[in-house]
């Protein structure tokens, strides 16, 4: 199981009208403010992408106001790991857990998951906060996911897996996320 101690949230690339493009992309959104939500709340560190934004356009402002204290790592690989950037983040905060969301999940999120998986990190991809334009495209990227070695997981199970249960001290918090 993941600890918040050793967790990192990975947002991929949740920009512009292509956000509004992707299957269930009202869920999708909503999932993701929940996440940071709660990894603001858990002290989570977040790192968070933008594909080539001047053409794409910022993260959608609804994510956005729950990183404000965070700088997006602008990228032209599809591979987060592609990025000098984000590699020096992500050794920088020493976490061995990385809790991936985003988008596209068959291109930008699946290569990003098989660099992390390549350099021995746990991968866990929460399958509601990840989509793709097409559903074959989405499902076959969680399958191939998942073969390399991510494990699947939901929002509402990734952030009880978190907090591990009602003592938690900001359980009330966390749960109210959970209820919007």
């Amino acid at each position: 199981m993941f600890s918040a101690d050793n967790s990192l949230l990975l947002v991929i690339d949740v920009q512009g009208k292509l956000a509004d493009l992707v299957r269930d992309s009202t869920h999708l959104i909503q999932h993701i403010q929940v996440l940071t939500q709660t990894a603001n709340y858990l002290e989570i560190p977040i790192i968070y992408t933008e594909q080539v934004p001047e053409k794409i356009g910022p993260t959608v402002p609804s994510i956005a106001q729950n990183l404000e204290n965070v700088e997006p790592i602008t990228k032209r690989m599809f591979s987060c790991c592609g990025e000098q950037r984000f590699l020096q983040e992500l050794n920088e905060y020493d976490r061995n857990e990385i809790i991936v969301t985003g988008i596209e999940a068959h291109v930008c999120v699946y290569q990003t998951v098989y660099d992390l998986l390549n350099q021995s990190f746990n991968v866990k991809v929460v399958r509601d906060a990840v989509s793709s334009r097409k559903d074959h495209d989405y499902q076959t990227a969680l399958q191939q996911m998942e073969i390399l070695g991510a494990k699947l997981t939901t929002t509402e199970m990734m952030i009880c897996e978190l907090i591990k249960g009602a003592d938690h001290a900001r359980f009330k918090d966390v749960m109210k996320f959970l209820k919007q």
